[in-house]
């Protein structure tokens, strides 16, 4: 190599090492330098997409905070009624009188409520507002069904939530 080299005139060594210099540099570039801006633009981008994702994040914890704070807001509409008789007034006045059967209390904190021939959707209706309307959750259920379109017979296990 140290011959080849010795053998070129000194203006051709110029242009070899001028050229070497160049494919030195366009390497370096394809190599290092391109590939570290292509990624430098890509965390960039991921960086804006996580930042709308935690603005997104704190409106729904803020949304959430408010909903909590309007089922704490009400259960204290109970007016210091029992959840014994929470459950047996708006089981009557969501259209359930003549389906509920029983009330019974399970624990000091739980009651179970069972119908007969009750309509499954005035049901679920019924316990989606206890439980937004009062924090009243539905820690058991049970449903089989009866005699006629959308009627069940069932029990659910009432319980304040925490």
């Amino acid at each position: 190599m140290r011959a080849w080299w010795n053998g070129l005139a000194r203006r051709e060594q110029r242009m070899v090492a001028a050229g070497a210099m160049f494919v030195a540099l366009m390497l370096g570039w394809a190599f290092v330098w391109h590939p570290l801006v292509v990624k430098r633009t890509e965390l960039r981008e991921e960086i804006d997409a996580q930042q709308r994702d935690l603005a997104f994040v704190r409106v729904a914890a803020a949304d959430v905070d408010r909903l909590r704070s309007t089922g704490k807001q009400g259960r204290r509409d109970r007016q210091g009624r029992s959840l014994l008789a929470l459950a047996d007034a708006t089981a009557r006045t969501a259209g359930l009188e003549g389906a509920l059967k029983r009330v019974e209390p399970v624990g000091t904190t739980s009651v179970r409520v069972t119908f007969e021939v009750a309509r499954f959707d005035a049901l679920v209706a019924w316990i989606e507002g206890l439980t937004r309307d009062y924090g009243i959750e539905a820690v058991d259920f049970s449903a089989d069904r009866a005699d006629g379109v959308g009627l069940v017979n069932a029990r659910v296990t009432l319980q304040d939530a925490p």
